[in-house]
């Protein structure tokens, strides 16, 4: 009786064979996307969708906890204020190339590379070794199964974790801070020293201003068809994401003249027939 409650514990159904098969797929793809994508925006969108697969998978096994803390944590919170930085900073593929800290791409390899055989290590222990299974692990609920490990067993790791996640905290806030020398020139004092040096007293244009788009990366066009650097930002121009509209714009200009001159050449043959 014993071994066929275990052989029908160990089996496996359909749906969850190709429920792995099937997300496994799209998280190894998404990990993958996470490291050769050029752009970062693009990383962080691939990172952000492996982990909702782990998160389903969390689900999928009876880790509720888990599953749940991936998705609003981790997903929710954490990977979508990288993304948002990202998006703000405007991190491009050519900083990577920048080495600010001398070693470190052999510091990230060795670390990278004793990760992986403690990786490796862990996965070999858990799969020579037997298991309890899910349903004993969950017994007294999923929840607090994981608190009593995190609080009995792994609480030394959980501690450093957290002393870890402060650290790297206190210190971006540390590397971000700027201590102001002089006192901030008011809005007032800013006007006068436009004034003074004559640039661009009125307010800048806006962008897009007879090009027909709205958008910032887009320069505002001058009445003779040609764009207006003033209508869009330094750092734009800076990063080369500006797009010149002013080609289709004079085209269509052109194709409107051409309508009015055929409309005012049909208007006079029409008037002098009446004549």
């Amino acid at each position: 009786m014993s071994a066929l409650a275990a052989a029908v514990t160990g089996a496996t159904s359909t749906g969850e064979a190709v429920q792995f098969w099937v997300l496994g797929t799209v998280a190894v793809v998404g990990a993958l996307s996470t490291v050769l994508m050029k752009k970062a925006v693009h990383s962080a969108l691939s990172l952000a969708g492996t982990m909702i697969v782990l998160a389903v998978f969390y689900l999928a096994n009876g880790a509720y906890f888990l599953g749940v803390v991936q998705i609003v944590v981790y997903t929710g919170a954490v990977m979508m204020l990288f993304l948002f930085v990202v998006m703000l900073v405007g991190v491009t593929a050519a900083d990577s190339l920048k080495e600010t800290l001398k070693g470190q791409r052999w510091l990230a390899a060795g670390c990278g590379l004793g990760f992986g055989i403690l990786l490796i290590a862990g996965i070999g222990n858990a799969s020579l070794r037997s298991f309890n299974g899910l349903g004993q692990a969950n017994s007294g609920g999923n929840v607090q199964g994981l608190a009593a490990l995190i609080f009995t067993k792994y609480v030394f790791a959980f501690e450093i974790t957290g002393a870890l996640l402060i650290t790297a905290a206190v210190g971006a806030m540390v590397l971000t801070h700027r201590e102001r020398t002089e006192r901030a020139a008011s809005q007032r004092e800013q006007a006068e020293a436009r004034v003074r040096t004559g640039t661009q007293v009125p307010p800048l244009p806006a962008p897009g201003v007879y090009a027909r788009h709205n958008a910032v990366d887009i320069p505002g066009l001058l009445p003779d068809g040609t764009p207006s650097e003033l209508t869009v930002s330094n750092t734009l121009r800076a990063r080369g994401q500006i797009r010149d509209v002013s080609g289709e714009a004079l085209a269509d200009l052109a194709a409107l003249e051409q309508r009015a001159e055929e409309r005012l050449g049909r208007l006079e043959r029409n008037e002098e027939a009446s004549k």
